[in-house]
């Protein structure tokens, strides 16, 4: 496809979906609306297979996605994320929440299995696929994969493909809904005088940064934050994975803001940043330009199972560890989403739910000062580090 045209078509299907939020009061969140879009597109053929790869953008947000990650750590201060450890407790619960009620739906359903699968035995394998790749993003999606491939089973392989291709089209309207409730309860306790707005940098933040005004230009600051990614990727080369790349690239974000190498919010202000932003939300699209109807047909039964038990996992379990923990039901339960989706989503969906509830800037400010470290470390808690290493232990019982 030409890529202009590409690239033209992209854009528009972003501008409806923003304008969409808007005027819904992010009811219909962006996300939501453009994978609707966009799903509707490359289902009917109206948008070719190639539409998002043509457009350049996705391997733009391939390059980029560290650089926002590593910002989004300077949004970050360090006593925040130490407060945050309670927002990765109810993400591990929620990966455990949806592993057992995956398995209470293979004990009610297990004769309906797929592919000719027959009893308890064989539903397993679409638990594990449904549990890792629903509580997973793509790293645990090919584990699953390789694991099935190996036993020649080719419909526990694909499923997983269709959960992450469809899960963000569940996930982003459920969670736009409930961090909506949660934006407005905060927009309560901030008149009330109980929330605090975050601190902001200054006009002098930029500085009393520790780098050479050289490195406060544009190009400059995409130089140092690009060689912040880079220092993240050596180190998931060098641990083979074990510590992710964006995982210890949030964790850099937060070092560096912490020690005055980076200003707050280190992205901000830059010329290239609306760009940035724009390709790295269109990443969570690409899944859908490979989605066939005759295989979203063959599972639909075990499809409708993961989700629904899936869900009602997430907010048993996120909801009642969370409240435990003393954090309230819906954000609790909006932590436990997370698993659906990740960053970019976590940062969108949060952002449009402080935009809706505001009404003045500093409330904006507050009410997503609040919800937006929450939302970002659950999203790297359940996708990112959880759902891995849950997903390599249990891969294992595929097949057998």
């Amino acid at each position: 496809m030409n890529p202009l045209l590409a690239f033209v078509i992209v854009m528009a299907v972003w501008t409806v979906s923003d304008f969409v939020a808007k005027k819904t009061q992010s009811l219909l969140s962006s996300l939501f609306v453009a994978s609707i879009i966009f799903l509707i597109g490359f289902l009917t053929g109206v948008f070719p297979e190639d539409l998002l790869t043509s457009s350049s953008l996705l391997a733009f947000a391939g390059v980029v996605v560290g650089l926002v990650i590593v910002h989004l750590g300077t949004l970050i201060s360090i006593d925040e994320f130490k407060k945050q450890w309670k927002t990765f407790v109810i993400g591990v619960s929620t990966v455990i929440g949806i592993g057992l009620f995956l398995l209470l739906a293979a004990l009610i359903f297990g004769a309906r299995a797929p592919g000719g699968y027959e009893g308890v035995a064989s539903a397993l394998d679409f638990v594990i696929a449904g549990t890792g790749s629903l509580s997973g993003g793509t790293i645990s999606v090919i584990i699953i994969q390789e694991a099935a491939l190996g036993f020649g089973l080719t419909a526990v392989a694909v499923f997983p493909v269709l959960i992450a291709a469809l899960q963000g089209l569940v996930g982003f309207p459920i969670t736009s809904i409930i961090l909506k409730k949660e934006a407005q309860r905060l927009k309560g306790e901030y008149r009330a005088g109980r929330l605090a707005a975050p601190v902001t940098a200054e006009a002098g933040t930029v500085a009393a940064s520790k780098l050479p005004a050289a490195f406060h230009t544009t190009a400059g600051t995409l130089f140092v934050v690009g060689l912040a990614v880079l220092v993240a990727t050596g180190i998931n080369n060098l641990t083979d994975g074990t510590l992710n790349t964006f995982v210890v690239a949030l964790i850099l974000g937060i070092v560096l803001r912490a020690t005055g190498v980076f200003k707050p919010a280190v992205l901000s202000g830059i010329d290239s940043f609306g760009v940035i932003m724009v390709a790295v939300m269109i990443l969570q699209f690409g899944p859908l330009a490979a989605v066939q109807p005759d295989e979203v047909a063959a599972l639909a039964f075990p499809l409708l199972l993961v989700f629904l038990f899936g869900i009602a996992g997430i907010a048993l379990f996120a909801g009642v560890v969370g409240k435990l923990l003393g954090y309230s039901l819906p954000i609790s339960i909006a932590i436990g989403l997370t698993s659906l989706y990740g960053f970019p989503g976590t940062m969108i969906l949060s952002q449009e739910a402080a935009r809706g509830a505001g009404e003045t800037p500093e409330e904006v400010a507050a009410i997503e000062g609040n919800i937006l470290p929450k939302m970002i470390i659950a999203g790297f808690s359940t996708v990112t580090i959880t759902s891995v290493v849950v997903t390599s232990i249990i891969a294992a019982g595929i097949g057998t």
